[in-house]
């Protein structure tokens, strides 16, 4: 992102979480888990544990920027991958890499459980 000043700045967090779909799952989450990680973070905008982890979940992209794609699915209005994936409970974070789930946490996390839970 380009500041005022011109000098290259941080993107938003926002920028670095993508929100997917039952339609887009393939592509943003399995294909694209052949380049680098990518965590999904499975969630409905009623829960209230998952409303806690956002900001959270926000603060981890930052860190993780360029060392793995951070996801989001809302499991209320796409319920076939939440399905697909067997997620019982959010929210349920789900490591993928090279096209494949390789772990899963359930339940809300600060920032830095959230990148070492990553990174391990």
């Amino acid at each position: 992102m380009l500041e005022l000043d011109g000098t290259q700045g941080a993107a938003p967090a926002d920028d670095l979480i993508k929100d997917a779909t039952d339609q887009t799952f393939m592509a943003d989450v399995v294909d694209a888990s052949q380049e680098v990680p990518v965590i999904v973070d499975f969630w409905a905008p009623w829960c209230g544990p998952c409303r806690m982890m956002a900001p959270e979940y926000s603060k981890a992209a930052e860190t993780l920027a360029g060392r793995a794609r951070l996801v989001k699915l809302n499991t209320e209005a796409h319920q076939a991958a939440g399905a697909t994936y067997g997620i019982r409970g959010i929210p349920t974070m789900v490591k993928f890499e090279k096209g494949r789930e390789v772990k899963r946490q359930s339940g809300a996390m600060p920032a830095a459980q959230i990148v070492n839970w990553i990174g391990s």
